[in-house]
This record gives structure tokens, sequence and C-alpha cells, in this order.
């Protein structure tokens, strides 16, 4: 099982170059989410689970996403080691907060579905890009799709693409027709960024 990520105390600038980086892509995502649930829309990997989940139960999204994360966080401890695993349950448990959060300080009401959709898509995919510069991840198909970049070469965002075409079908299942193909579009903007702008 390859450790890539090195067994060494992180000095306090790295630590304070993390914590920037984190409160960054947390801020970010959650702007991106925020965005994606004014217009009723998802968006591909576990934020997508989460959002269907929420749409489904009616669950608070900000919990939904602590929980349906727990297995990928498992894998990443296995896979990437603990330091790895520990940085993901920081950024999962504050991007928790700042869903909740922003949902309390900042009310979008009146946002196309294709505007919400590209702009929450670019939002997530930069937030995304700077977890993986900085040694971590969102959890969920991010896990996977890094461990397979890794391990075998393939690029994160295409196999970050694949699983999010499987979330965005199963939405048809509880969101109607006319939202998830907005959803699709901004799956894409997600991966898109990841594509074009992550390197291994």
């Amino acid at each position: 099982m390859p450790h890539d990520l090195p067994n060494v105390l992180p000095t306090p600038r790295a630590l304070l170059n993390d914590a920037q980086g984190f409160g960054t892509a947390i801020l970010l995502v959650g702007l991106g989410l925020a965005m994606l649930r004014s217009a009723q829309l998802l968006t591909g990997g576990v934020p997508g689970l989460a959002f269907l989940t929420t749409y489904a139960t009616g669950w608070p999204l900000g919990w939904t996403l602590v929980v349906v994360n727990l297995p990928f966080i498992a894998f990443a401890w296995r896979a990437f080691g603990a330091r790895f695993a520990a940085k993901t349950v920081i950024v999962v448990a504050g991007l928790s907060l700042a869903v909740e959060g922003i949902g309390r300080v900042l009310s979008v009401q009146a946002a196309h579905p294709l505007f919400a959709a590209v702009a929450g898509g670019l939002l997530i995919g930069v937030g995304l890009l700077i977890l993986f510069r900085h040694g971590a991840s969102l959890g969920g198909f991010g896990v996977l799709a890094l461990f397979l970049q890794r391990r075998c070469g393939w690029n994160a965002g295409t196999v970050q693409l694949a699983c999010d075409a499987a979330v965005v079908a199963a939405a048809f299942a509880v969101v109607e027709p006319g939202r998830v193909v907005y959803s699709v579009i901004s799956a894409v903007m997600v991966n898109l960024v990841l594509m074009w702008n992550h390197r291994p």
C-alpha cells in the first residue's frame, strides 16, 4: 500500500500554508454547493450523493456530506496514510459546517439554473484543485481518483467524470429531468477544471 505523503511532522509554515489552502477551498466549494442548492441542482461525486440523499429525505446537506463520506475516509486512510486521511477529515468537517453556515448568511434566490450550474461547477472544481495541491480532498470519489492517478497514471479528472456520470444518472429518480440536464453541466464544469489544471 503506497504512502505517497512523507510521514514527517509538518513545519509551522507548512501548517499555515495548508490552513489557508483548506480555508479557501472550503469557502469556494461551499459557495458552489450553495449556488447549486439554490437552483435545486446537484453535481457529481460525494456532494452529488449528499444532494440526492438530502432531496430524498430532507436531511441537512452539511451533515449528509459527513455521513456519505465515512467509507471513503476509511479508504483514504488505507490508501494514503493517516496524514492524508486526517486532512480529509478536517476538510469534510469544515465543509459541512461551511455549507450550513453559508445557508444562514447568504441567500441566493433568483439564480438561473444554467448560471448556477456553470458558476457552481467552476467554484467546486477550483476548490478541489486547491485541495489536491495541498495533499487533501473532499473524500469520496476524489480519493479514488487520486489513488488511480498515482497507482495507474489515470487522469484524476477523467476518473472523477466517470464516477460523476453514475451519480448524475441516479438523479433521475429524485430530480426532474430538466434539472438533471443542468446538473450534468455542473459536473462537467467541475471535471474540466481538474482535467485542464491538475497534474500528477
